[in-house]
C-alpha cells in the first residue's frame, strides 16, 4: 500500500492511523530483529500521535496526504529529546534540544514518527555494515547489504515496516539503497531541501530527500518538505511549485536522453537488459528517446571524491583524536581527506563550477536523462570487489559511480525499480533532470511506473 492509497482509507473511515501504525509496529518487531533497520523506535509516542491525527480528522481537520502516515527518519536527522547517533560511537549518547527543518516539517505535515533508522557509520559508505550498532541487511536477501549510507531507509521502506523513511545523499546515498532494495528515492535539487539540524557529512554535496513506495508518494513527500529555509545558508528560494504527477501523467513528447557514453559501459547485463527495456516503454508512451554524449563522468566524479574526502575530514577533524571510536572504512577515508593538499580542493571546487556549465549544455537537447542508478544489483555482505560487465570493480566505487556526479552538479535525480535479477534482486534505474525541475522527473517516473509493475513487488517471505 502507497501513502496516497492508505490516505484514501482514512479519509473513506475505513481505516484509521492507529490500525496503521500498530501494523507497522507490529512488523517492526517481527522483522527489525532480523534485519536491523530500526535503531530506534517510538512506539507510545507513535500511537499517541496516530491517536491524535485519527481525532484532527474525525474533527474535519486534514493536514495533506501525509497526516496520519507512518514513516521513518535516518539517525542523522535532529529529533528533539530523542537519541541521534549518526551510526557513531561519537554520538551513541546524543540528545538534541531541537528537531532537523525536515522533522519540522513532517511533524507539521501530520506524518507519525516510528523511530530512527540505521545508516554507515557517519553516512559515510554504501554498504550500512555499521561496526557499533550492527549490520543492516537487505529485505530481498538477508545476506546481501541494503546500500548506504540510507541503508536502514531503503529496507525498512521494502520491508513495508514505514511507508516513507527520510535519507540523505552526499554521493548516491538514497539512491543506492532505493536500487538496491526496489524503492524509489529521490535526491532532490542542492537547496530544493533544508540541510538544517542534519548531523552533517559534507558542507556542498549532502542533499535530503524521501525514499517511497511510488514515485506519487515521494512527490508528495517533497512537497511536504520543500522551501526556504534562512537557517540552511544552501537553501533555495526558488518557489517549489506542484510535485504530484496526475493519475493519467503523460510523457508524450518529452524529450528523454539516453546517454551513449559512459552510463552504460561495464554493466552487469540484467541491468542493461533492464534500464533499456524502460527506455523502449517511454517511446511506447510517446517520449522522444534519444542517444546523447554527456560531458566526462569519470573527472566528475574525480572531482566529486576530492571534495567529499576534503570537506568530510574538515567536518569530523575536532574528533580525529579518537581514533579507536571510528569504524577501519570510514577512519581511512578522513585520514586520507586530511592528505589532500588545499590547492586541489580549491581547483577541484573551480572545476565544479566549469563542469556544471558543461552538463548543463546537455539539457538543451533533451529533458531528462535515463540511465541505470547502479551497475549491479545488491553485493553480499562483506564483499569487497565484484565483477561488473567483465571488469573487477571495488564494491563502493563500482556502487557509486553512477550516482555521484549528480550530488557534485546539484542535479535531482530519481530512483526507481526497473526489474529484477534472475535471482530475484531488485535493480534500479535513475532520472536525473535539470535544477529545479523535480517535477517533470517525477511526471516522468510516474509514467513508466505506471506502465509497470516493478515498484509492487515486496520481497519474498515478509
Amino acid at each position: 500500500m502507497t501513502i496516497l492509497e492508505a490516505g484514501r482509507l482514512l479519509d473513506r473511515r475505513e481505516a484509521s492511523s492507529v490500525e496503521l501504525t500498530g501494523q507497522c509496529l507490529a512488523r517492526i518487531e517481527k522483522l527489525n530483529p532480523k534485519l536491523n533497520a530500526f535503531l530506534t523506535i517510538t512506539a507510545g509516542t507513535a500511537l499517541d500521535r496516530a491517536r491524535q491525527m485519527d481525532l484532527e480528522r474525525a474533527g474535519g481537520l486534514r493536514r495533506g496526504p501525509l497526516a496520519g502516515i507512518p514513516i521513518a527518519v535516518k539517525d542523522n536527522f535532529s529529533t528533539k529529546g530523542l537519541r541521534t547517533t549518526c551510526g557513531s560511537k561519537l554520538f551513541a549518547n546524543y540528545v538534541p534540544d531541537h528537531d532537523a527543518a525536515v522533522v519540522e516539517r513532517l511533524d507539521a505535515a501530520g506524518a507519525v514518527l516510528l523511530g530512527k533508522l540505521g545508516l554507515h557509520e557517519l553516512a559515510y559508505g554504501i554498504t550500512s555494515n555499521n561496526p557499533h550498532f550492527g549490520t543492516v541487511r537487505n529485505p530481498w536477501d538477508p545476506e546481501r547489504i541494503p546500500g548506504g549510507s540510507s541503508g536502514g531507509s531503503g529496507a525498512a521502506v521494502a520491508s513495508l515496516m514505514c511507508f516513507m523513511a527520510m535519507g540523505s545523499d552526499t554521493g548516491g546515498s538514497i539512491r543506492i539503497p532505493a536500487s538496491f532494495c526496489g524503492t524509489v528515492g529521490l535526491k532532490p535539487t542542492t537547496g530544493r531541501v533544508s540541510r538544517y539540524g542534519v548531523l552533517p557529512l559534507d558542507f556542498t554535496l549532502d542533499h535530503m530527500g524521501p525514499l517511497t513506495r511510488s514515485v506519487r508518494d515521494a512527490a508528495v513527500t517533497l512537497e511536504a518538505l520543500a522551501g526556504y529555509d534562512p537557517r540552511d545558508d544552501s537553501s533555495s528560494r526558488v518557489p517549489p511549485g506542484d510535485f504530484l504527477p496526475p493519475p493519467e501523467a503523460s510523457i508524450r513528447g518529452v524529450r528523454i536522453g539516453l546517454p551513449e557514453n559512459y552510463y552504460f559501459d561495464h554493466l552487469d547485463p540484467e541491468v542493461d537488459r533492464a534500464v533499456r527495456d524502460l527506455a523502449a516503454a517511454a517511446a511506447r508512451l510517446g517520449a522522444e528517446v534519444v542517444q546523447v554524449s554527456v560531458p566526462d563522468l569519470e573527472a566528475i566524479n574525480a572531482v566529486a571524491r576530492v571534495i567529499l574526502l576534503s570537506e568530510a575530514s574538515a567536518t569530523i577533524e575536532r574528533f580525529l583524536d579518537r581514533r579507536e571510536d571510528f569504524g577501519a572504512d570510514v577512519l581511512a577515508l578522513l585520514d586520507q581527506g586530511r592528505l589532500i593538499p588545499a590547492t586541489d580542493y580549491i581547483n577541484a571546487q573551480r572545476l565544479r563550477r566549469i563542469q556544471q556549465r558543461e552538463f548543463r549544455k546537455v539539457f538543451r537537447q533533451v529533458d531528462c536523462l535515463l540511465t541505470p542508478a547502479t551497475p549491479t544489483p545488491a553485493p553480499r555482505i562483506g564483499q569487497t570487489v565484484m565483477d561488473v560487465g567483465g571488469r573487477e570493480e571495488d564494491v563502493r566505487l563500482a556502487s557509486t559511480r553512477l550516482v555521484r556526479g549528480i550530488n557534485l552538479l546539484g542535479l535531482p535525480a530519481l530512483a526507481i525499480p526497473c526489474g529484477s535479477s534472475a535471482a530475484g534482486l531488485p535493480l534500479g534505474a535513475q532520472i536525473i533532470g535539470r535544477a529545479f525541475e523535480e517535477a517533470l522527473v517525477l511526471r516522468v517516473g510516474a509514467a513508466l511506473e505506471d506502465s509497470t509493475d516493478h515498484h509492487r513487488r515486496t520481497p519474498p517471505g515478509l
